[in-house]
């Protein structure tokens, strides 16, 4: 796949250029073309923090971040990319610490879906399981050094409330999202003293896309309760972050949610969640490939 990037930084005749923006501070979102990854790059435009987006080529990048930049007198870049792809990460990563100083990281992209589990084809499977865990965890191994090379640098992981119960119909995605939960838990005990600060954040339904719009209005009253824009949604989000909240769940409902998944026995809850996907499936007949969705 060509993947696009932005090249002004890139200019034979501007090195100057290449070590001012190596020496400023940036923030790298992934899934940041539309939804609750353009959301965030927006949020973080209006602070004036600096922008490295990453998202599906074509999909409106060399836009957005001209608008972004117009708009609120930032420096932005892009780098078009299939996250899933085997050498994406490594060619993101080369282009982001070789040109860039990067102290916040927003793992955003995601995917997921209601599909009965032996129906889904198996690169269905794959591409959720590669850009939910593979990518997010690659993504920031390599990025790492370069975030505790600064004094304060952040890592915000999107999981979802998905994470908080096994779910038919959503076995993979809800699966993929216990893995975001505990790998980010995990590496905020991990980097406790180094000046990286890691968070998870558990959005519940959200008008992300057309797809994503579809699937909520058929699951009934119960998930519209939850409902959450993904501007509410990254602003609560950035500023919990920056307020140093390791684990972030927004809203009255989600939370109230969060509670009844703990203390209410699977035996009972789940027939419950499962219900409510049973009727999604049976009013969309199928699923959809919701990429850059959380």
């Amino acid at each position: 796949m060509t993947r696009k990037i932005n090249t002004s930084v890139y200019d034979d005749d501007d090195n100057k250029n290449k070590i001012t923006e190596a020496v400023s501070s940036f923030a790298l979102i992934t899934g940041a073309s539309k939804g609750l990854g353009k959301a965030f790059a927006i949020e973080l435009a209006k602070k004036k923090i600096n922008l490295l987006l990453v998202a599906l080529p074509d999909d409106g990048l060399p836009g957005l971040c001209e608008n972004l930049k117009e708009s609120y007198k930032i420096k932005c870049h892009y780098f078009e990319t299939d996250l899933t792809g085997k050498n994406s990460i490594e060619e993101l990563c080369n282009w982001a610490t070789g040109n860039f100083g990067i102290n916040i990281l927003i793992n955003n992209a995601g995917m997921g879906g209601s599909m009965e589990f032996e129906l889904a084809e198996a690169k269905y499977l794959d591409n959720i399981i590669s850009l939910n865990i593979r990518a997010l965890t690659l993504l920031t191994h390599r990025l790492l050094p370069e975030l505790k090379s600064h004094k304060q640098s952040y890592i915000l992981n999107v999981s979802s409330m998905a994470s908080f119960s096994p779910m038919a119909y959503k076995t993979i995605y809800s699966a993929s999202k216990v893995y975001i939960q505990y790998f980010t838990r995990g590496l905020f005990e991990e980097l406790k003293g180094t000046g990286v600060f890691v968070s998870v954040v558990h959005p519940g339904p959200m008008k992300t896309n057309i797809h994503v719009r579809e699937r909520i209005s058929k699951q009934g009253m119960f998930c519209k309760f939850g409902l959450l824009t993904p501007e509410y949604v990254a602003e609560k989000s950035l500023e919990k972050l920056f307020r140093y909240n390791s684990l972030i769940i927004l809203g009255w409902f989600n939370h109230l949610c969060w509670l009844a998944m703990k203390t209410v026995p699977l035996w009972i809850s789940l027939p419950v969640i499962t219900k409510i996907f049973k009727k999604e499936l049976a009013a969309t007949g199928t699923s959809k490939d919701c990429r850059e969705v959380v």
